[in-house]
Order: structure tokens, then C-alpha cells, then sequence
């Protein structure tokens, strides 16, 4: 989701964009990759790239976090970013700058702490995986590219993430708040998270971590009731949390009952301004084509 809006808005700035892909590419402007075997493009026929982007990574909340889709979700960020970042390092001019995703899980279960990017790594499987996937670029920064490390919060967006999958269920009075609803949540609009990444791209004095997050994160209980406001339908039936663990095991722990308030200082401190710094507002710019 984020990267297609991202694609779209550096095209309509003029840029050219060349996206990689493992299937068979059916466009001048797709290149064939497969980081899991060493297949690579001829990145340096391309000459002159201005930068690149990274944003792959599993799901890490659509299923049970078994020992294989563990594996999954590390290869997915880790592997690919590492090989990513040893062949822009190899290149004869590499590109100044690799914008990186990474998420806002490396802070881990925090509850009321007020994050901003100085905060240390939390506990667990994501944090420790947020840990790896950032350090995966390390071949790049040691080529002298600016590496900058996008902490992405819940993006809500009209065309996919997690209000693809909430939004159904609240317009059928189905919505409610996770475990006690006390944990809270970091979230930016997708126009946002854009606007984020470009000015990420433009500024050279960012580099390392800046959180992606919208500057007041709210509680489980708080952003229940503004969706619930925002499709007109009660939002009350409750996921207890034992309910989730049974159901999702480690994962309900560590994405859905996890405290994780993360603040956009960098982004702030740096003259960033959101279009959309409230979750209301957000909402309803998301949900209004939808």
C-alpha cells in the first residue's frame, strides 16, 4: 500500500521510478530480483539513481507467528534488505541516500512511555526483528549512503493495511476494543507516511531513525470509538485478551495487546508538518472513498 502511494507521488514530482519485482516483469520500469538467490538487476546500467527505497516485509498481523512464519517475516526484511544494501554498495556511483522501513514494534510493549526515536530497543521477537532489519543496511552506510531508517506506525489508508480489515467489521457493529483497550497505538495517515518518507528523501541532514508516526497516538479504546464514530455504528463488543492470545498466540502479545506510544520527534524538530495530526480527521480522509 505504501509503496504504490509512494510510487505514485514521486512520478507525479517528475521523478523516474523504477520498481524491483520477482515475478516476471511486465513494464519497462520493473526489474527482476530475487534476494533469495542472488538474482539481481544491472543496477549500474541505470546510472545516476538519485536514491533507493525499501519498504518489503511480511505481514505481522495476519496469522500465527509459528517458527516458520517467523522465518518468513525475518527473510522478508532482513535477507532482502542486506542484499539490497550490498549491491547499491558495490555500484561504481551509488546512490546518495536508502530510505529503509523499518517500525515503530522496536520500541516493544512500553506502556504510558512517550517514545521518541532516542528510546532504547524494547523486548521481544518484533523488537529484536526491527533491530536486525535496521542493521541489515549496514553495508550501505559503510559506502558512505545516507541510510534512514523509517519506524512506520499502523498506516491508515484507503486502499489497504489495517482499515481494509477493521473497517468491515465495525460498519457491522462488530468493532471493539483489544484486551483491556488501555494499550496505546501509534498510527499516521498514508498521506502522511508519505510526506514523511519524501521529506526523508529531500533532507540531507536526516539520517538513522525517525519515527513515522502521527504527533498524538491515542489508546486501543480511543481509536475503537473514533472508528466506530467514523462508519456511524456502535463500537462495543470487546477481543478479551485471552480470547486473542488463544487465538493468535505470541503475535496478540507483541502487535495487538502491545503499548507502544511513539512520537515523531525527528520529524517535528525538523520543520515536518502533518496534514492530518489527529485521528479523526485521519479516519475520515481514509474512509471516504471507501
Amino acid at each position: 500500500m505504501l509503496g504504490s502511494a509512494l510510487s505514485k507521488a514521486l512520478r507525479q514530482r517528475g521523478e523516474r521510478v523504477f520498481q524491483l519485482v520477482r515475478r516476471a516483469p511486465d513494464a519497462l520500469d520493473e526489474l527482476r530480483w530475487n534476494p533469495f538467490t542472488g538474482e539481481l538487476p544491472e543496477l549500474g546500467e541505470l546510472g545516476g539513481l538519485g536514491a533507493a527505497i525499501h519498504l518489503s516485509g511480511a505481514n505481522v498481523a495476519s496469522r500465527r507467528w509459528t517458527a516458520a512464519y517467523k522465518r518468513e517475516m525475518t527473510e522478508s526484511r532482513v535477507t532482502t534488505t542486506r542484499v539490497l544494501a550490498e549491491a547499491l554498495a558495490k555500484l561504481r556511483t551509488p546512490p546518495p541516500v536508502l530510505i529503509a522501513a523499518s517500525a515503530v514494534g522496536f520500541y516493544g510493549n512500553r506502556g504510558d512511555e512517550i517514545l521518541g526515536e532516542h528510546a532504547g530497543m524494547g523486548r521481544g521477537y518484533f523488537p529484536e526483528l526491527c533491530a536486525a532489519w535496521e542493521a541489515a543496511t549496514l553495508p550501505a552506510e559503510e559506502a558512505g549512503i545516507r541510510v534512514v531508517h523509517l519506524r512506520i506506525s499502523m498506516v491508515l489508508g484507503p486502499d489497504g493495511g489495517a482499515l481494509a480489515k477493521l473497517a468491515p467489521l465495525f460498519r457491522l457493529g462488530l468493532g471493539g476494543p483489544l484486551g483491556n483497550g488501555r494499550q496505546w497505538m501509534s498510527w499516521v495517515s498514508e498521506a502522511d507516511a508519505v510526506s514523511a518518507a519524501l521529506f526523508a528523501l529531500d533532507d540531507a541532514g536526516l539520517a538513522g531513525a525517525i519515527n513515522v508516526a502521527a504527533p498524538n497516538p491515542v489508546t486501543n479504546q480511543e481509536f475503537t470509538r473514533e472508528l466506530g464514530r467514523a462508519v456511524h455504528r456502535p463500537a462495543l463488543i470487546p477481543a478479551p485478551a485471552f480470547a486473542l492470545r488463544m487465538a493468535f498466540g505470541e503475535m496478540a502479545d507483541e502487535a495487538l495487546l502491545a503499548s507502544t506510544r511513539a512520537v515523531p520527534r525527528r520529524l517535528l524538530d525538523a520543520g515536518f508538518r502533518f496534514a492530518y495530526p489527529d485521528l479523526a480527521q485521519a479516519l475520515a480522509a481514509a474512509l471516504k472513498d471507501s
